[in-house]
């Protein structure tokens, strides 16, 4: 299909938009893009690509339809110039050339898109998920095509239709050539062309599966150079069954495992020494968040309650649950397959609920969610010692392995995770490692999400602490400006850091879903701080190793928790 300009006389080369996404229900797994071609001055929908792609992971499934979008366009018109425009800020970035490519799978996509189109002739533009509905729709329509075992036909599309193509101020029409490339992304995306007077009816098309959206995809600073404070993290969504808040429960959110039930607070407040009250934040398990994912299309976005795969460079994208994750049981164990499918189903469920946009007015668009993952178990942690930023940076025990072995599987069961950014203590580094090798990611490390420094007490339980330094902890107790002895760091030193951090990532993920592997008290801080809290709310709430919880946060400044110290992914 040839454009105006490939004729000299039809005057200057035309100028398209094409609108590209993708993505993969399960990241890895089953897959699909879509792709639209806009006529750039009257807005006109001139062609329209989908295909299922199989299982791929959802940063494949975004570049191939970018591939496919860009040879529609090319089709239409070779000389063209063309504007992307996609909610991928990892492809966007990529392919303007202000990220590196480290992957191996995206490196070849990258360099096959950049090659239909000179250089200089086309631009990539970041839009929010609700501006690419069209292409998600498409890219919906793509892998419920492949569910039923068919392939993606564009005489059945609704997508046009159902988007309205109203983003933008567009107005699309049902006239022009639409190219359809059911026989895969690099067949070109014209190669099923179908053409129809403007407002020609077609037949209905069986409606896309609104339970599966796609996560959008989104850096971590480990691979790209993310924009400032760009963070991510695995989260560990769940504490081991009965655990006691003593577990994991310290003085004002420490993350020390420090000193024996009676010679800490409770998780209500009891007041302690010198008036003072007790967080339960030592090092051992105590109380869990979950997530909440942004809200987003239909479009398979990786999304679930808590935090989902991605791709290689990529996460995936809000509000979609796996369903292949859904679990089935031993050969012949009817009631194991029911009781497998009847988890999947809660997660499914409850991951839409943590989705849903709340209160907001929709026009504020989808907040950016942070899933705050407290890391697994170390050996200091059913000791219950101090154990901050100051101290042994031990690693994680085969317990904390195998909890982080156990978030993953659940967070990609849920698939909401975009990126992840963890703290740069080994113990975060190691959850964070193991959550994102399951899904895909990579990790960012953020300075900000480190725990606090907790000076002489570093590996001391709380009871060695009173004994030792009994005046320095009173004082400590009744005061969130004072230091733990040897010059440690106050707990309204670590607010104010962790605020400046909180500020930085929701700047760089606005609109997306960032697990951040962090410790007791950054992520109670995060909490405090969205609830508008005071500090010594810090001892009135219990967090359990590899625990989920999230934080949401919305255009205009407000936030929302959605989710705290979830453990149920341990049981």
């Amino acid at each position: 299909m040839t454009g105006a300009g490939a004729d000299p006389e039809a005057g200057p080369a035309r100028e398209f938009v094409v609108e590209a996404d993708g993505g993969s229900r399960g990241n890895p797994g089953p897959a699909g893009y879509g792709a639209v071609v806009l006529d750039a001055a009257t807005g006109e929908t001139l062609a329209e690509a989908a295909e299922y792609l199989g299982v791929v992971t959802n940063n494949v499934a975004e570049y191939r339809g970018l591939v496919a979008g860009l040879r529609a366009a090319r089709e239409l018109d070779p000389d063209a110039t063309v504007r992307v425009r996609m909610d991928s800020k990892l492809v966007v970035e990529q392919m303007s050339g202000r990220w590196k490519i480290k992957h191996p799978d995206m490196k070849p996509l990258a360099a096959e898109a950049a090659r239909v189109f000179p250089p200089g002739r086309v631009t990539y533009e970041w839009i929010p998920r609700a501006e690419n509905k069209h292409a998600d729709r498409l890219a919906n329509e793509a892998m419920d095509a492949g569910a039923r075992g068919e392939r993606w036909s564009p005489s059945t599309s609704t997508a046009d239709l159902d988007t309205g193509r109203s983003a933008g101020g567009r107005t699309a029409t049902d006239g022009g050539a639409r190219a359809g490339s059911g026989t895969g992304a690099e067949t070109g995306a014209a190669s099923a062309a179908r053409t129809g007077a403007p407002g020609a009816a077609r037949p209905p098309a069986e409606p896309t599966t609104p339970a599966e959206p796609k996560v959008p995809a989104e850096p971590t600073a480990s691979a790209e150079p993310t924009a400032p404070g760009a963070t991510g993290s695995a989260a560990d969504p769940t504490a081991a069954p009965g655990a006691s808040a003593s577990d994991t429960a310290g003085t004002r959110g420490v993350e020390a495992d420090a000193g024996p039930p009676a010679a800490r607070g409770d998780a209500t407040g009891t007041p302690g020494p010198a008036g003072g009250r007790r967080a339960g934040a030592v090092e051992g398990p105590a109380a869990v968040g979950g997530a909440r994912s942004a809200s987003g299309g239909s479009a398979v976005r990786d999304g679930a309650g808590a935090a989902g795969p991605a791709g290689p460079e990529a996460g995936p994208r809000p509000d979609a649950a796996s369903k292949a994750a859904a679990g089935s049981g031993a050969p012949g164990s009817a009631g194991s397959s029911t009781s497998s499918r009847a988890a999947a189903s809660a997660d499914v469920r409850a991951a839409r609920t943590v989705a849903s946009p709340g209160w907001g007015p929709p026009d504020m668009g989808a907040p950016a969610t942070f899933v705050l993952l407290r890391h697994g178990e170390t050996p200091l942690t059913p000791q219950k010692r101090f154990s901050g930023s100051g101290g042994s940076d031990p690693s994680l025990s085969a317990a904390g392995r195998e909890q982080a072995e156990k978030v993953a599987a659940s967070l990609a069961r849920r698939g909401t995770v975009q990126a992840i950014v963890a703290s740069p203590l080994a113990r975060t580094r190691e959850t964070a490692g193991i959550v994102a090798a399951r899904l895909g990611l990579e990790v960012a490390v953020e300075d900000g999400l480190r725990e606090t420094d907790f000076g002489a007490w570093e590996g001391l339980t709380f009871g060695e602490v009173r004994e030792r330094y009994p005046d320095d902890l009173n004082a400590w107790l009744s005061s969130p400006d004072a230091e733990p002895t040897g010059g440690g760091e106050s707990f309204a030193a670590t607010g104010a850091r962790v605020a400046a951090t909180r500020d930085r990532l929701v700047a760089a993920y606005a609109g997306r879903t960032v697990l951040l592997v962090s410790h007791v008290t950054p992520i109670k801080t995060f909490v405090r701080l969205a609830l508008g809290a005071p500090p010594e709310s810090l001892f009135r709430m219990e967090l359990s190793a590899a625990s989920l919880s999230a934080v949401a946060y919305y255009a205009d400044g407000g936030a929302s928790v959605r989710l705290f110290n979830d453990t149920s992914h341990l049981r």
